[in-house]
């Protein structure tokens, strides 16, 4: 009798987990992007992990470079429960000039060429290059089973996204059958989508393979002097050219509740980063962090619920449209619209709107802050205000054209400093 497999088990992750997200200021200073904490208690990385989850695939590689540390951490500490005996691995593959090469990761495609044989050993027949920096919820087997059905060289995932927008993507265009017909990168005329001319077709930086075809190309273009080793630059462009390359559309397996839109966020700058933690505080989000049946894992730090202390007038332990976690403690603090993260502990008489405050963070007493992202690790001095006057926000901190202000301890060390 025949054995059959879902294509999920005949499928591997690959992740790519190593640039540097610059955009993120000093955010980014420590860890590499997808190491960023995100929600109030996990990382960026999680989402792209816990799609593989709960798609169904239990192979996952992660490409690793910029500083790594952080992230590597978190991977074993929240993602160690993988068993070998059960034909399930998550592999860490820091770029270590494996093969005699003399160079680190030279781009995406050179990330996975490097690791050939890693991926060999897995035995699987199609991969699906994913990036490791985005915030969306996709259930990677329906991608998969239409590029088996299409019989494509690669399948790309795309978003549909107004034409103006599509400027700062690769875009690709397509005829009525979803065959890519061209890719362009940031182009300044974005084509549209053959039934709207006033959308386009972005890619979302993932793709699926054949892996002996994948093999194949990564060894060519390896070769070739001329090539920068990426995918969206060389590899996915010689296809379009000379195979057969289908888009596959965001709306088509994105994991959501009915009639709600497709959410997928790149929260590369602080501005973004900032607006989609408050986006989580409305009454009902776009990005469910609470279904259950997609669950976002991570590691899940043994900490205390959250306590809220004193009920006195101008000193109440109180949170409005907020999202607190575990080991926090809101002693006497006005908190509105904002996200604390794991064992921020606050302090009487402060005041916290619009502020998204990363884990083991202090507040001490009537500090005010409006619109903020305050990095981990901080202690804020009693009394400091931020968010009401712009100019001296500007001597001391990072504002950004929205008018976010980002502190780090660094800054606020320079600024005791200078006092």
């Amino acid at each position: 009798m025949t054995k059959t497999k879902r294509l999920t088990q005949r499928s591997m992750v690959f992740v790519l987990a190593g640039g540097r997200g610059s955009r993120l200021q000093e955010l980014t200073d420590r860890r590499v992007k997808p190491a960023v904490p995100f929600g109030g208690k996990g990382r960026i990385i999680d989402f792209a992990l816990s799609n593989a989850m709960n798609s169904g695939i239990r192979k996952m590689a992660i490409a690793t470079q910029y500083k790594a540390h952080s992230l590597i951490r978190h991977l074993q500490r929240g993602w160690n429960f993988f068993c070998a005996e059960r034909n399930e691995f998550l592999d860490v593959l820091p770029a270590s000039q494996r093969g005699g090469t003399e160079s680190w990761y030279k781009g995406t495609a050179d990330a996975v060429t490097q690791n050939i044989d890693i991926v060999d050993s897995y035995g699987i027949d199609y991969v699906v290059i994913l990036a490791g920096d985005h915030i969306y919820k996709m259930d990677y087997e329906i991608m998969l089973r239409q590029h088996v059905e299409s019989g494509a060289d690669v399948t790309v995932g795309c978003l549909t996204v107004p034409r103006e927008e599509a400027k700062a993507f690769g875009v690709m265009a397509t005829d009525k059958d979803g065959r890519i017909t061209s890719f362009l990168e940031k182009p300044a005329d974005p084509p549209g989508t053959p039934e709207d001319p006033g959308k386009s077709l972005a890619s979302m930086g993932i793709y699926v393979f054949d892996w002996q075809f994948l093999r194949t190309l990564l060894q060519e273009d390896a070769n070739n002097p001329n090539s920068t080793n990426d995918f969206g630059n060389d590899l996915i462009p010689e296809i379009v050219k000379n195979g057969k390359a289908m888009a596959h559309r965001f709306d088509e397996s994105c994991v959501r509740d009915d009639g709600a839109p497709a959410y997928w966020k790149d929260v590369g700058t602080v501005d973004a980063f900032w607006q989609a933690h408050i986006d989580l505080t409305t009454f009902t989000p776009e990005l469910d962090l609470w279904d259950r049946d997609w669950p976002i894992w991570t590691y899940n730090e043994s900490v205390p619920p959250a306590k809220f202390i004193h009920d006195e007038r101008d000193r109440r332990g109180m949170a409005i449209s907020s999202m607190v976690s575990g080991g926090c403690i809101i002693s006497g603090t006005e908190v509105r619209n904002s996200c604390l993260f794991t064992n921020v502990h606050t302090n009487s008489y402060a005041v916290l709107d619009q502020a998204i405050v990363l884990p083991n963070v202090t507040i001490s007493r009537s500090a005010r802050l409006r619109r903020v992202v305050i990095d981990s690790g901080v202690i804020i001095p009693e009394g400091l205000v931020v968010g009401e006057d712009p100019t001296e926000d500007a001597k001391w901190f990072r504002v950004t054209e929205r008018s976010t202000v980002l502190i780090t301890k660094d800054m606020l060390d320079k600024r005791a400093a200078s006092l």
